[in-house]
């Protein structure tokens, strides 16, 4: 066993039988053993539980002519695999792979490209608070629109934007257009307008992201009670040392903390009552089968009905229909967001968006108007 890398090890094994599959078999069963370790909590001098991740990447020696350098990048590739499936996950390296790194590689570059070209832009996705209309403010989206491929999904870049750790140079530019936007919006709509700016795991393990935000916040003259930071349940739970400074931080410079996809990671109860939040977003898979699933609808029920109990505000991510809506109405949920009253829409378009909307006259397939 030998550390690769700052988050990567290596194990070899050896003597694992005479034929391709015995070996495979046995490589198997040590992966297998190994994952089942890394699902229990670790406790580290008495603190908290801590839980981490594991993705395995398995590649079998196939004779002298391979070199350990070939072994390596094989098994990287397998791991890759794995942690695109969803991590805590094995993968065997198979040919194929290795066109698929090459596809990543070429996405990697272009990605670099994107970036010193500024291909990147943000759109801007309406929040609704459900009981009277009121636009809340807007959450920031990313968007790649490449030169050649055209819009490139979210799920396709962000992923390799965190892998790469890329997601750090262009986080800062994120801060700067996100809240420099919400400063020249303050005569249209106010002081109290809410902006949305997702943070990654991978910057919300970075000790200057607290600096970063500060800095951005001062450059701009935005008010830090209008800037709301969005981090996932999985992002929280990687270091709990860690994640009770940066949120320690971020309340004393007077954001607010928002958890993304709530229901969905490691959904452990206990953060909620240790950590100082603002805000629980409620995950669109749940939404969007509320109405069919009476285990969704309780899911979604509950999650409200533990935010109002918490003092937290309860956001209802991808609600698409009216009756979707209707029913968040009936139980109490806070606010809303989804292609029901607009995606994410461009700077110009969302400037324009209506202060309040008329529930009792407005349809989704007419342009918002305000009452």
């Amino acid at each position: 066993l030998a550390r690769h890398g700052g988050d990567e090890l290596v194990v070899v094994l050896k003597d694992l039988g005479a034929t391709p599959a015995e070996a495979a078999a046995r490589a198997e069963e040590a992966a297998q053993k190994m994952l089942q370790a890394m699902r229990a909590p670790f406790v580290i001098d008495g603190g908290e539980p801590r839980h981490s991740t594991l993705s395995v990447g398995i590649a079998i020696f196939q004779g002298q002519h391979e070199s350990a350098d070939e072994l390596l990048k094989r098994s990287d590739m397998a791991m890759y695999e794995a942690k695109r499936a969803g991590r805590q996950q094995y993968r065997f390296f198979s040919p194929e792979m290795n066109g698929r790194a090459r596809s990543r590689l070429m996405l990697e570059e272009s990605l670099r490209h994107a970036i010193e070209q500024d291909d990147f832009v943000l759109v801007y996705q309406p929040q609704i608070e459900l009981a009277t209309g009121r636009l809340r403010g807007f959450e920031a989206l990313l968007r790649w629109e490449h030169r050649v491929a055209g819009t490139i999904s979210p799920g396709v870049f962000i992923p390799l934007l965190e892998e790469t750790r890329l997601i750090n140079r262009l986080g800062e530019w994120i801060f700067d257009q996100g809240v420099r936007q919400c400063q020249a919006w303050r005569e249209r709509f106010g002081e109290q307008l809410l902006l949305s700016l997702n943070v990654s795991p991978v910057q919300f393990g970075m000790p200057q992201l607290v600096a970063d935000l500060r800095r951005v916040l001062e450059v701009h003259g935005l008010q830090a009670s209008q800037l709301e930071v969005e981090v996932t349940e999985s992002a929280l739970m990687q270091d709990l040392d860690t994640t009770r400074e940066q949120l320690r931080q971020l309340r004393q410079l007077g954001v607010r903390i928002a958890i993304d996809d709530f229901g969905t990671g490691y959904s452990s109860l206990a953060y909620l009552r240790h950590f100082e939040l603002d805000t629980l977003k409620i995950d669109r898979l749940f939404i969007a089968n509320m109405l069919d699933s009476p285990k969704d609808a309780a899911i979604v029920s509950t999650i409200i009905d533990l935010g109002h109990h918490l003092g937290l505000e309860v956001i209802a991510e991808g609600v698409e229909t009216l009756e979707q809506r209707d029913w968040l109405i009936a139980h109490h949920c806070t606010t809303m967001q989804g292609f029901l009253v607009a995606p994410g829409l461009p700077v110009a378009r969302a400037s324009t968006f209506p202060t309040r909307l008329d529930w009792s006259s407005w349809q989704p397939d007419e342009p918002p108007h305000s009452s």
